[in-house]
């Protein structure tokens, strides 16, 4: 989880090739509408975010019932919105990509083609996030490198993933 530019998609994208995981960029989940809609610059507000929340959360349901490990990139900014998500799997473990305003706009400023624009839209996500407490999720910084995070979060995995 994190804002638009923390690396989500390409940190999920390793995350799950470590874990032997099927990965799902959150992104490609959002409804016509909503695409459309941060396309033209306006930030997504919690009804727009309601049914593609409750997708992902039916998504974490259904590897679950099937026994199989899933990595889903997705914003998380508030704490309602990850409660939702651990409708679909209350052991849903949550990695946190943490960075500064102007690190994130950089990334944001050279990334071509996405429908993401406009840094009143990193500032809408930046308001609306509400940072995890370390007992809902592992924090790291995006100033690492990517190998650095998924080093230090399949580390604190480890424990949950062991097999007995």
């Amino acid at each position: 989880m994190g804002v638009s530019g923390s690396g989500k998609s390409h940190i999920g994208q390793q995350l799950a090739a470590e874990l032997g995981a099927t990965f799902i960029d959150g992104d490609d989940h959002h409804s016509p509408a909503n695409v459309a809609k941060m396309a033209s610059g306006t930030p997504l507000n919690d009804d727009d975010r309601r049914d593609w929340l409750a997708t992902l959360a039916d998504l974490f349901a259904a590897y679950k019932a099937r026994n199989e490990s899933v990595v889903i990139a997705c914003s998380g900014l508030k704490k309602r919105y990850r409660d939702r998500l651990r409708e679909g799997d209350p052991a849903l473990s949550v990695l946190y990509l943490e960075g500064s305003h102007a690190l994130l706009r950089q990334r944001l400023e050279t990334r071509p083609g996405h429908f993401f624009k406009g840094d009143n839209m990193l500032a809408s996500q930046l308001a609306d996030l509400e940072p995890p407490s370390s007992d809902e999720a592992v924090s790291v910084s995006i100033a690492l490198s990517p190998r650095e995070i998924v080093e230090h979060f399949t580390v604190m995995l480890a424990p949950q993933t062991r097999v007995h």
